[in-house]
């Protein structure tokens, strides 16, 4: 179907107000405390902007949505998690002790589970809308036909107009033409077991892939730290432990 005179003209001026904001927005940053990738962002992850989060491959999906629930934690205030309901049955629930393990408290969370992509991106805008939410965290099942060039851009332009961060959380899905300010690919790592042989630090491969305002950056590889909430360098050199690293889904 062919678009009409006037939903070009209205493109238009939502790429015209993408551009206008983006010259005259001084970004707020939030350093993540690991230094190589705080230094590669120019100081920080920028608030109120879309970022991608991409798991490396399948088996990476749960370590792609703690790196996602990190950074949200991270970033701080009220989380919006919109998720497909497809994403559910094929990936499993989200699994509130995990959460709370990276840090990060439930009661913080507000959990949208909707049939669609049109639907999830349709709720996505409107929650970025709303100067209250601190992020919204998009996560769609695979390569869904809605989620293009265009819809990143309402969403971006949604995110920078009233400062909340977007974050658009993507497995078992391949990167395209997006207007997200940063694009992250995320891998495992076994962590370090603790003393007595207890469960360590949360361990991430991060790669920067892409960001609008500088060269990609990484491959990291980084521990968080719950405590403090921060990401830090892995020292590795420890023993893989079994298990899945980031337990943030159940029965997946």
């Amino acid at each position: 179907m062919r678009a009409t005179a006037e939903q070009l003209r209205a493109l238009r001026q939502e790429v015209a107000g993408l551009e206008r904001w983006q010259a005259e927005t001084t970004p707020r940053r939030m350093p993540l405390g690991h230094a190589e990738a705080d230094a590669a962002l120019g100081g920080g992850l920028e608030v109120g902007r879309l970022h991608e989060v991409f798991a490396g491959h399948g088996a990476d999906a749960a370590s792609a949505t703690g790196f996602a629930a990190m950074l949200a934690a991270r970033l701080g205030g009220s989380l919006v998690w919109l998720r497909q309901e497809q994403v559910g049955r094929e990936g499993g629930a989200l699994h509130a002790p995990g959460l709370s393990e990276i840090g990060f408290d439930p009661a913080r969370l507000v959990l949208g589970l909707l049939p669609d992509p049109l639907t999830v991106l349709a709720a996505a805008g409107e929650a970025a809308r709303c100067p209250g939410v601190g992020v919204v965290l998009v996560e769609l099942w695979r390569m869904p036909r809605p989620l293009d060039l265009t819809a990143t851009r309402r969403l971006a332009l949604a995110a920078e107009t009233s400062g909340v961060s977007v974050l658009l959380l993507r497995v078992e899905a391949q990167a395209q033409a997006s207007a997200a300010q940063t694009r992250w690919q995320v891998h495992s790592l076994a962590s370090v077991p603790l003393e007595a042989n207890a469960p360590g630090h949360p361990a991430l491969s991060v790669e920067l892939t892409r960001q609008r305002s500088g060269p990609p950056g990484g491959p990291w590889q980084m521990e968080w730290d719950r405590d403090r909430g921060i990401f830090r360098a892995w020292d590795g050199g420890g023993a893989a432990l079994s298990g899945p690293q980031l337990p943030l889904a159940a029965h997946g």
